[in-house]
């Protein structure tokens, strides 16, 4: 993103909430609130004329939820970074919302430094998830077996994956290329039949590839 501010859009239908979200994201000058928006319709509206980097995203909604607005803001901007704030760790539009391209997953309950965190990761295309958040997941989520067994190698860089690295960090980390991640990363979804890289995340999980915190840290 350079020493650019990264570019938020705020989604949710409670005034309140927005007021307070934008007042304290204007507390970080690397972070610069562009909009907010009442509900899905004008998320989806807004995010096509001012094209925000990350956006937060309320699940529940009257007019459309959270997670079909993802869908229709990723397939008109695919660029866009998604990171849900629910109120519920056990929000049944949860998977819906992963399913769609979210690509954190956070608490409204969380602490500012844990949202303006989970912001920077979501911008820089990292996965970031609450434990409360992950937990649900993990219980529910479904086990087919991987297409292939993954490589010493992409376990590996699964388990850097999990720890909410950038291709560059893991790059740096395991002292390959990052045209070589994006390969192993490629990869590891093909054999896992996932699409997305926050379902890595969790597959990691759920498997014992890593092991989920029970601090407050986000993943």
């Amino acid at each position: 993103m350079g020493s650019n501010p990264i570019r938020v859009l705020i989604v949710d239908d409670h005034p309140v909430v927005r007021h307070g979200l934008k007042v304290l994201l204007g507390t970080d000058p690397g972070l610069e609130v562009i909009g907010e928006a009442s509900g899905g319709k004008e998320a989806v509206e807004m995010t096509m004329l001012l094209l925000p980097d990350v956006i937060l995203m309320d699940l529940v909604m009257p007019d459309m939820d959270g997670a079909e607005a993802t869908r229709r803001i990723l397939a008109g901007h695919p660029k866009a970074r998604i990171l849900v704030l629910t109120s519920f760790g056990s929000d049944r539009a949860l998977f819906p919302a992963l399913d769609a391209g979210a690509l954190g997953f956070l608490l409204k309950d969380s602490t500012a430094e844990q949202l303006i965190r989970a912001i920077r990761q979501v911008a820089r295309g990292q996965s970031s998830l609450s434990p409360a958040i992950a937990r649900r997941l993990v219980r529910e989520l479904g086990g087919d077996p991987p297409r292939e067994a993954l490589t010493q190698r992409e376990t590996d860089v699964l388990r850097v994956i999990a720890r909410g690295l950038s291709n560059e960090e893991i790059a740096g980390e395991l002292c390959i290329s990052p045209a070589t991640v994006r390969t192993h990363v490629s990869n590891i979804l093909s054999k896992l039949n996932l699409a997305r890289r926050p379902q890595a995340v969790l597959y990691a999980l759920k498997h014992g590839i890593v092991d989920l915190n029970d601090g407050d840290d986000l993943i």
